[in-house]
């Protein structure tokens, strides 16, 4: 069932780069009990048990790039109570793998007991600095095989995993990350997907012939006032994944711009990030 739904709420709003998209993980931490969130320490291929969560650092799941792999400590290599659980390809924004995707990873894998491979697409870098954050952006871009390999690569290494169940993965993305989130989508054809989540992801691709290549629900985030992704395109995106038998709900929050869900951007909105993650939640359960 596909839904169109707007926020009765009315904010005021900046203009903000659509690159300073961070993820709602401060907000989230401020209102969830988060329990391990790793700062430090496991090594490459070593699970540090942390608050009922393993993690592990370093995964290398394609070429140069290292993931953040986070699953709850309950599952063991049969699964939980020998029950294969989902997992989510998680992709970051253009600062890289930072602590706010680490946490995030942490939250979704502790609050819906996921396996969660939060991916990287630049080649172990991430930066505070938005010059530095746009050259690497930059060289996805240009790139674009390059980080759909690697994308897939994830998909395949999470499938592999003898506690995965393969059926069963989804992603999710933020700002270019949502992008990409909606690339992968577009080019799973050798392992689909189970659900697709997009927080204003950039570039939103509207063409039928190209969104016609996914065949599961999708998730979209956006805000009506964001001045990096026009209100025409996110309208033009639910009505073309309508046309084509596309499942989805895609919920536009009234009055908001670009990174609502960004704690620490002009754009913050508290309240519709905690009821976006809450509805993400919702999505997840009811597709995996």
């Amino acid at each position: 069932m596909a839904s169109l739904v707007w926020s009765t709420t009315n904010t005021s709003y900046k203009t903000l780069p659509f690159a300073y998209a961070q993820t709602n993980a401060a907000a989230l931490a401020s209102t969830t009990t988060l329990v391990g969130t790793d700062s430090g320490g496991a090594t490459s291929n070593t699970a540090a048990t942390n608050g009922g969560l393993q993690i592990k650092k370093d995964i290398k799941y394609f070429d140069s790039a290292s993931g953040y792999l986070v699953y709850p400590s309950t599952v063991t290599t049969t699964g939980v109570i020998g029950k294969k659980v989902p997992a989510i390809i998680m992709i970051h924004e253009w600062w890289g793998i930072n602590d706010n995707i680490r946490t995030m990873a942490n939250t979704l894998a502790k609050q819906a007991g996921f396996v969660v491979l939060a991916v990287d697409l630049f080649k172990g870098q991430s930066t505070k600095d938005p010059n530095q954050a746009m050259q690497l952006l930059k060289i996805v871009t240009d790139n674009p095989q390059q980080s759909i390999s690697n994308l897939q690569a994830a998909v395949k290494y999470v499938a592999s995993l003898p506690f995965v169940d393969s059926s069963k993965i989804a992603s999710i993305g933020w700002c270019f990350g949502g992008g990409q989130s909606l690339q992968l989508a577009l080019h799973s054809e050798q392992h689909p997907l189970v659900a697709t989540i997009l927080y204003y992801g950039t570039p939103l691709v509207t063409d039928k012939q190209q969104l016609s290549k996914i065949k599961w629900p999708v998730l979209g985030i956006f805000g009506d006032k964001d001045q990096a992704i026009p209100l025409s395109n996110i309208q033009q995106f639910k009505a073309t994944l309508d046309s084509i038998g596309i499942s989805n709900e895609i919920h536009i929050y009234k009055g908001l711009g670009h990174a609502f869900a960004n704690p620490s951007g002009a754009n913050y909105a508290p309240n519709e990030t905690v009821d976006a993650w809450q509805k993400t939640l919702e999505f997840l359960k009811k597709y995996t």
